[in-house]
C-alpha cells in the first residue's frame, strides 16, 4: 500500500514492527494524543536488547573485556535507563539531575559515570559522596574535586579524559592533551586524593579509523600512568557509534544529488532552497548521516582489528595484553528503535505568497538535534472515521507552534496522495535517541511533550514526567 505521506523525495523510515503497529491503529493513536496531549512521545524499549547484543558479540570475537554505558542524556526517561541496567549496561550521566535520578532507581556505582561538559560543585560532591567515577576534562575541574575529596577524606575515583594529539584528528574543546594531564598529575601534593583508574575521550562524528588512533594514543597514556603508580582498568572511547535510519542507500544518495542541483529559490525539495548545510552525504558536521552501511557490531570489530602503527598488535590485542577494559557510552544507536512521536494537525493553510503548509500542535525543538535537519520521512495516520470524502493530493511544509517564521519541523517539502486535514496524526519514527529531548523547549510556555512507555502489555506514562527539577 503506497504511502499516504512522504518527501517529494522519499527517505522512507526503517520501521520497528512496533511502530507500525501502532500507526496501523488510528483509533489507538488518538486517544493517546486526547489523553496526554500533542506532541507526545512513545517508547518501547524491547530493541535496546538487540542492539546491546551486537556490540557485545563483536567484542566477544576478540576476547575484549567491554562494557556499555547508555547515554543518559540521549533520553531523559527512567525506562530507558531501567532497560540499561536490566541488561547489564551501565549508565553515562551529565548533570546532577541524571546522577541523582539513576542513583534513586538503584543503579550502583560501578555501573555509573559523570561525563559532564560543565560539572556543578553538587554534582562533584554527589558523585563522590558515593563513589562514582568522574571524568575530568581540566584543571580548574580536578582543584575543584580535590577540594571536595580532602575535605571529606574521601578519594575521588576518575578518568582522564584526553584531547588527541593526532593532527588527522580535528581539535576538540574536550580534555587535555596526553603530556599536560602527566605533567599536571605530577604536581597534585595529595596523590591518594584521585583514585586514577581510566582513560576517557570524545570524538565528533563516525569514523571508525579515527577511533583506532585514539585508542592507540589512549593505550599509551594508560602505559605512561602506569608508571607514575596508577592502576588504570579501562580505556572509555565516549559515544558516536553509528546506525542507519533508512535501508536505501539509492534514495540517500538521490536526495544529495537532486539537492546539490536545486536552482536558488526553487522549493519544490526543501523550505526556500535551504541546501541543509550540505552539498553531499558527506560535506557537511552539521547533518548526522542516516543512512550508513557500517554500524554497530560490524563497526566496532573494524576498531578491534585495526592494527598499531608498526603493524604488530590490533587495538583488541592491545588492550587484552594490558588487561584493559573497552569501554563506549552510545546513546542514539541504543536507542535505535526504540521511540516515535506522535503529533496532530492543526491546521492547513497557504503562506501569503501560495506556499501550502502543515500546521502541527508541537514546535521544532521536539524533534529535532543540534543537526540541521531529521532526514528521515514521517508517516500519516488519518484519523479514524473522520474523513468521509477523498481529500485532494497535497504537497506543502511542516510547520510549527513558534511564532517565528522559520518554525519548521522539518526543512524537506511532504507530499500527501490522499490529502491531509485538521486532526490527523503525523508520526515521527525512531525519535528515540537524541531527537525528543536534547533541545526541547517550553518557549512560549507551551508544555513539553509527556512520555509514554511499553509496559505489560499497555502504554503508561514515564516516571520522568512525575519529577519536578528544583
Amino acid at each position: 500500500m503506497p504511502p499516504l505521506m512522504h518527501g517529494t523525495l522519499p527517505l522512507t523510515a526503517r520501521l520497528e514492527p512496533w511502530m507500525t503497529e501502532l500507526v496501523e491503529n488510528p483509533k489507538l493513536c488518538q486517544e493517546l494524543l486526547t489523553k496526554y496531549g500533542s506532541p507526545l512521545n512513545v517508547h518501547n524499549f524491547s530493541s535496546m536488547a538487540r542492539n546491546i547484543t551486537e556490540l557485545r558479540e563483536a567484542a566477544a570475537e576478540y576476547e575484549v573485556d567491554f562494557q556499555i554505558y547508555l547515554a543518559r542524556k540521549a533520553n531523559k526517561t527512567l525506562g530507558a535507563i531501567d532497560k540499561a541496567f536490566a541488561e547489564g549496561c551501565g549508565v553515562d550521566v551529565a548533570s546532577f539531575h541524571e546522577l541523582d535520578q539513576c542513583l534513586k532507581r538503584g543503579i550502583s556505582s560501578d555501573s555509573l559515570i559523570v561525563t559532564a561538559a560543565v560539572k556543578s560543585q553538587a554534582l562533584l560532591e554527589l558523585a563522590v559522596q558515593n563513589n562514582v567515577v568522574l571524568s575530568l576534562d581540566n584543571e580548574d575541574e580536578v582543584d575543584d574535586l580535590l577540594q571536595i575529596a580532602n575535605a571529606t577524606n574521601t578519594p575521588a575515583r576518575v578518568a582522564l579524559r584526553l584531547a588527541s594529539a593526532d593532527p588527522q584528528i580535528s581539535p576538540t574543546r574536550f580534555g587535555l592533551s596526553a603530556e599536560r594531564w602527566l605533567e599536571f598529575l605530577g604536581g597534585v601534593t595529595n596523590q591518594e586524593a584521585l583514585e586514577v583508574i581510566g582513560v576517557h575521550f570524545h570524538l565528533n562524528g563516525y569514523d571508525g579509523g579515527q577511533r583506532a588512533a585514539v585508542l592507540q594514543e589512549s593505550l599509551d597514556l594508560v602505559d605512561a600512568l602506569r608508571q607514575q603508580g596508577h592502576s588504570v582498568k579501562f580505556v572509555d572511547m565516549g559515544g558516536g557509534i553509528p546506525m542507519s535510519y533508512l535501508d536505501d542507500s539509492i534514495q540517500w544518495r538521490g536526495f544529495w544529488e537532486a539537492l546539490a542541483e536545486l536552482p536558488e529559490g526553487d522549493e519544490s525539495l526543501t523550505w526556500k532552497a535551504d541546501r541543509l548545510g550540505a552539498t553531499g552525504p558527506q560535506a557537511s558536521k552539521a547533518l548526522y548521516p542516516y543512512h550508513q552501511q557500517l554500524i554497530r557490531g560490524p563497526w566496532l570489530e573494524q576498531i578491534l582489528t585495526t592494527k598499531g602503527a608498526d603493524g604488530s598488535q590490533s587495538v583488541a590485542e592491545m588492550l587484552n595484553e594490558r588487561g584493559i577494559q573497552l569501554r563506549c557510552e552510545p546513546g542514539r544507536s541504543l536507542l535505535d528503535g526504540c521511540g516515535l512521536t506522535l503529533s496532530q494537525v492543526a491546521f492547513t493553510k497557504e503562506r501569503s505568497d501560495g506556499v501550502s503548509l502543515v500546521g502541527l500542535h508541537m514546535n521544532r525543538t521536539q524533534c529535532r538535534s543540534t543537526a540541521a535537519d531529521f532526514l528521515v520521512d514521517p508517516l500519516l495516520v488519518k484519523t479514524a472515521g473522520r474523513h468521509s470524502r477523498q481529500l485532494a493530493p497535497y504537497s506543502g511544509f511542516l510547520v510549527g507552534a513558534y511564532c517565528i517564521e522559520e518554525e519548521l519541523i522539518l526543512r524537506r517539502r511532504f507530499e500527501f496522495p490522499q490529502g491531509v486535514a485538521k486532526g490527523d496524526i503525523v508520526a515521527f519514527p525512531n525519535t528515540g535517541g537524541y531527537l525528543m529531548h536534547i533541545i526541547e523547549s517550553a518557549s512560549h510556555q507551551l508544555p513539553l511533550a509527556k512520555n509514554l512507555k511499553w509496559d505489560d502489555g499497555q502504554w503508561d506514562l514515564d516516571g520522568i514526567d512525575e519529577i519536578r527539577l528544583g
